[in-house]
């Protein structure tokens, strides 16, 4: 018998994901040059040596976005500056700022991508729950906490409270403040198209019931 939350998070997947893409993907033999350069550009560009993705091994989102390649390469670029090699932002306080704008958003695709990477990073499946509950649950020391906070207040109110600005502020300089509101800016963004184009999960995306 499901639980309430296996119930409610199995009617958002019907909303967001029981029904075909708004947009469907562009075949992808006719888009192959462009979608590897892109998925190139991702990767951190072209490496000698590196073989490239096979087609079937590209997400379908890169399919679907490439309708719009210069929207599309913009977006890509902001997610290299702030999720690449030049972002200042701790890995961990960006995957917890993440999972929790794509929770609140109740974003499957987005929470459940991010899992995964979250994972690769070293968060256990028992913080991911956490994540879920937010800042209010036990475990959190007081930088995690007001992360997920700073995810919350921002998504309520467009906005970050004294407390919470200045606890950040004890360990994060300028520089990372800054990303901070961007990558939280970004992820609610991706989560809208995501959730709005109703893109089909990857496999081994479980969604909302990822942990």
């Amino acid at each position: 018998m499901q639980t309430q939350a296996g119930e409610t998070i199995a009617a958002r997947h019907d909303e967001v994901l029981g029904h075909p893409p708004r947009l469907p993907p562009l075949d992808r033999a006719s888009v192959a040059a462009e979608v590897q350069a892109a998925t190139d550009h991702l990767r951190g560009g072209a490496t000698p040596g590196r073989p490239p993705l096979p087609l079937d091994a590209i997400p379908e989102i890169m399919f679907t976005m490439c309708r719009f390649p210069d929207l599309w390469q913009r977006l890509m670029d902001l997610t290299i500056e702030i999720q690449g090699t030049s972002a200042t932002l701790p890995l961990r306080d960006r995957k917890l700022a993440i999972l929790r704008t794509g929770w609140l958003c109740q974003a499957p695709y987005e929470f459940g991508e991010h899992v995964n990477q979250a994972k690769r990073a070293g968060l256990t499946s028992e913080e991911i729950e956490r994540v879920t509950a937010g800042s209010t649950a036990p475990g959190w020391d007081a930088h995690e906490r007001a992360i997920l906070r700073a995810a919350e207040e921002l998504h309520a109110g467009a906005m970050i409270g004294d407390e919470t600005w200045n606890r950040l502020a004890q360990r994060l300089d300028e520089q990372q403040l800054v990303e901070l509101l961007i990558v939280v800016g970004q992820f609610t963004a991706t989560a809208y198209f995501q959730n709005a184009l109703r893109l089909r999960l990857e496999a081994g995306n479980d969604g909302l019931a990822a942990r």
